[in-house]
């Protein structure tokens, strides 16, 4: 019989992605298991808001953040059902006291640093819109105030995202500092509470903040940011008149309403003793998942997009309403 040779086969290869392709995708795998596992720890008794913001901040530093989209999207929404909850473990009684001790302190300190942030605006040859943003940011309530006094000015996307970067990072810093500043100058719960605040710019921030010092400061300090979160809905309509814009929305703060219910629901239905701390304690969580949360959307790139400017007016502002603040508290 006659032989006959057969070719062999060749057998394709499977594709094989590039090395860049390869360790990226691996890297987006770490940080989704990374992710999931901080936020996990979040909702453990062993979690506190500090911890959270910072476990957030090595993610975004090393790994960075897999779901921006998403922890951009509920961060705010996290945040204000978290609000609302507290509310149902404190008396209002104790709250209205609070709201009028640190009335004439919001009226001169919102005013104060409006002022002082139009002047130093202009000293750093600052855009008008990025100057006021960042203003209005640090005198009343940080990122919520920003959101809303940008679509007023129809604040460009890039001036946007430099006014809330500059707040962030601050926060940040406060969250830290703070507690410890207060240990250092022997503040009492209800003076604490009080300089939180008003010298730190975000809600999450100054209720993780006040959290950590004691549960009055943290009574004392939810209730005064709240009625001086109030002051969005002025601040944006001088600021249209200001601006001369017409035909805006000002985007009111309705989650405050919230909390207000809460608190009266708290104090005069005694049935909600029941559920109340079961929903404070939920409320604790949802605000420590908040702040990790924006932890992880502080990327570097973030940071870097400040410019030094910027983040030099959003410092001075800071460091004249809290060592300002500060003084008042102790000497008053």
């Amino acid at each position: 019989m006659k032989a006959t040779l057969v070719a062999p086969t060749r057998v394709s290869a499977a594709p094989t992605l590039p090395p860049n392709d390869l360790n990226r995708n691996h890297r987006h795998q770490l940080a989704r298991v990374g992710f999931g596992l901080v936020l996990v720890f979040c909702l453990t008794p062993w979690a506190s808001p500090p911890l959270a913001l910072a476990l957030g901040l090595v993610l975004a530093q090393t790994l960075g953040n897999p779901f921006p989209t998403f922890t951009k999207q509920y961060t705010a929404k996290l945040l204000q059902y978290s609000v609302i909850g507290l509310g149902f473990g404190m008396n209002a009684h104790s709250a209205v006291q609070a709201g009028r001790q640190g009335i004439l302190f919001t009226i001169c300190s919102i005013a104060g640093t409006l002022l002082l942030g139009y002047a130093a605006g202009r000293w750093l040859k600052l855009g008008r819109h990025v100057t006021h943003l960042i203003s209005c940011g640090t005198a009343i309530c940080g990122g919520s105030a920003i959101a809303a006094v940008g679509p007023v000015l129809r604040a460009k996307d890039e001036e946007m995202s430099v006014a809330l970067a500059t707040v962030f990072v601050l926060n940040a810093i406060a969250l830290f500092a703070f507690p410890a500043i207060g240990h250092a100058f022997s503040l009492t719960q209800q003076q604490f509470g009080l300089w939180c605040a008003i010298a730190i710019h975000d809600t999450s921030s100054v209720v993780g903040a006040a959290t950590a010092y004691g549960k009055e400061a943290l009574e004392v300090a939810t209730t005064v940011k709240l009625a001086r979160a109030l002051w969005i809905i002025p601040v944006a309509l001088g600021t249209a008149m200001l601006f001369k814009q017409k035909e805006v929305k000002v985007k009111i703060p309705y989650f405050i309403l919230g909390f207000i219910g809460a608190m009266l629901l708290n104090t005069y239905v005694p049935a909600t003793h029941v559920v109340g701390p079961w929903l404070v304690q939920a409320a604790r969580l949802g605000l420590t998942v908040t702040l990790f949360f924006i932890g992880a959307g502080l990327s570097m790139k973030a940071i870097r997009s400040v410019g030094p400017k910027p983040f030099a007016l959003g410092v001075l502002l800071w460091l004249v309403i809290s060592t300002a603040s500060l003084y008042v508290i102790l000497h008053a």
